[in-house]
């Protein structure tokens, strides 16, 4: 037996779960993972969740690490966006559009695995035993999970980041810090946490619970926890108040809702209605409040100036519209004198509001590419409009998940955020609660009050610390109107955020690509020095 076979019985840290309580710790640990989530939002298990995943991965061979980070993110996606198999209703396909995007999750999560795997496997070669190997370690662990987070949230198509760890947090008191470091640096650390606690875990079983040094690891990450969870988050400066009324119509707005002509315009109007009389400076409609193009449909034009008049405030909303040989999704500024200023949706859904490589798909698939007919084009202009002098930033639906867009807005003066959606494609499932965990979020990393209204719901005024200032629970149609608290300045998160995603994606890879260079070369070594080589 090789002396390094020797050293790794005699050790047991080094040693790797079983595979059988491998493959069942990253089970457990994917279904925790979603019910630190909305609707459950127990979000202490993202903890739980992370430290299961990685302590299966200890000790792997590659191709058992990508088997068990597999079954931890099957186990996670699946159940996590259950709500994507609605989107085509009754449809006896509808599960492939679901199966699809968590398989394809799926994926990326046991490739990142396989790199965590071969960082645990590298970095005992290159490093002596003691504290610096397992700081180095939780580390550069930490620093693959994020950078196979940023990965999944950019590419293909624009990316899926839907799911991330620091989006677990929106009720955590830890939700302060992404006001400092970004979501994706929240995600770092919550990861970073629990990769020393696993490190402190193996230090007590290669020393003993009792020793000195078992104490003292396990001491630290509790330490950091607590350390996390006491950082306020960074102070924005108030600029006033504006009066905001948001609009929840709860018409028939899923895109195979059966609905004649003008039903879901009639639906927000008939909720808007209670609005008229009462002193507010903007009315916000959600992503498809209108299902006409008021550009080119003189009927649905001059709905929104009788609104207009009667409301005696401009009126943000938003339709389909047809811009020479392009349709996009575009958000309107109605004023009495007509649009005065729009923003075009810079992210469509792959695959839902329009279909990347559409010749290849119908080929594969003509009978479920042909229900989507929907083929918006993304918008390249600045997600910002100005209202009686207030920069109002906006994102529309499945924009607000991205960090460039939000962060650009701030960049351009917004005091305040205006997010349109319209859930009305996944009524009956937790997305809707996912995605305004998501819209809390941002308040939180922006210090920006955050207007959040849906076709359907749940629609939500949320102040610049993350809390409810008013609420419109789902499928009930109705309006909300709030003194909007107006914040001016730009944290950290938003200065630094493009910096930070490139540091957590770039230093990590550099990171692995340096371990594993350094243990083939000691391993190359290591086989000229042994007699008869």
């Amino acid at each position: 037996m090789s002396p390094r076979r020797t050293d790794r019985a005699a050790d047991p840290s080094a040693r790797g779960l079983p595979l059988w309580a491998a493959a069942l710790a990253a089970a457990a640990g994917g279904f925790a993972l979603d019910l630190s989530f909305p609707s459950a939002g127990i979000w202490p298990l993202a903890f739980v969740a992370v430290a299961l995943s990685l302590a299966s991965l200890i000790g792997r061979t590659y191709g058992s690490a990508i088997l068990v980070g597999a079954l931890f993110g099957a186990t996670f996606y699946f159940p996590h966006i259950d709500w994507a198999a609605h989107f085509l209703g009754d449809n006896p396909l509808a599960w492939v559009p679901w199966a699809a995007l968590a398989g394809i999750e799926t994926l990326f999560m046991a490739l990142g695995a396989l790199a965590i795997a071969a960082a645990y496997r590298w970095l005992p070669r290159v490093t002596s035993p003691g504290p610096l190997r397992h700081i180095l370690t939780a580390l550069l662990v930490a620093g693959v999970w994020t950078a196979r987070e940023i990965v999944m949230g950019s590419w293909p198509y624009g990316g899926f980041p839907w799911g991330r760890i620091g989006m677990s947090q929106s009720e955590s008191p830890l939700a302060p810090v992404a006001s400092w470091v970004s979501v994706s640096g929240l995600s770092f650390l919550i990861v970073l946490l629990a990769a020393a606690l696993v490190e402190a875990v193996r230090v007590a079983l290669r020393h003993g619970p009792r020793a000195p040094r078992s104490w003292s690891a396990l001491a630290i990450p509790a330490l950091a926890g607590v350390a996390l969870a006491l950082v306020p988050a960074f102070p924005t400066t108030a600029a006033g108040e504006m009066s905001i009324a948001a609009v929840q119509g709860n018409g028939p707005a899923a895109y195979l809702d059966a609905r004649g002509p003008y039903d879901v315009l009639d639906a927000q109007i008939a909720a808007t209605a209670p609005v008229a009389g009462q002193d507010v400076d903007l009315v916000v409609w959600p992503e498809g409040g209108v299902d006409a193009d008021p550009l080119r449909d003189p009927a649905a034009a001059a709905q929104l100036d009788a609104q207009v008049a009667a409301l005696d405030a401009p009126l943000l909303m938003n339709a389909a519209i047809d811009d020479g040989d392009l349709v996009y999704n575009r958000s309107l500024l109605w004023t009495a004198d007509g649009p005065a200023a729009d923003h075009s949706k810079r992210y469509p859904v792959p695959f839902g509001e329009y279909v990347p490589q559409r010749e290849l798909y119908e080929r594969l698939a003509p009978s479920l590419v042909g229900m989507i007919g929907r083929e918006y084009t993304p918008g390249t202009d600045a997600p910002n409009m100005v209202v009686d002098g207030v920069g109002i930033g906006l994102a529309i639906c499945f924009d607000v998940l991205f960090d460039d867009l939000v962060f650009e807005s701030i960049d351009g003066g917004a005091q305040v955020l205006a997010f349109q959606t319209n859930n009305a494609d996944f009524r009956g499932t937790d997305e809707n609660l996912q995605q305004l965990a998501v819209a809390r979020m941002r308040a939180i990393e922006t210090g920006r009050s955050v207007v959040n209204v849906s076709t359907v719901g749940t629609s939500q005024v949320i102040a610049p610390d993350g809390t409810t200032v008013v609420s419109l629970a789902a499928d009930e149609a109705g309006a909300i109107v709030a003194d909007v608290e107006l914040r001016d300045g730009t944290t950290p998160a938003v200065a630094a955020g493009g910096g930070i995603r490139a540091a957590l994606t770039w230093f990590p890879i550099a990171g692995l690509a340096i371990a594993g260079a350094l243990a083939d070369r000691l391993r190359r070594l290591g086989a000229a020095a042994r007699p008869g080589a």
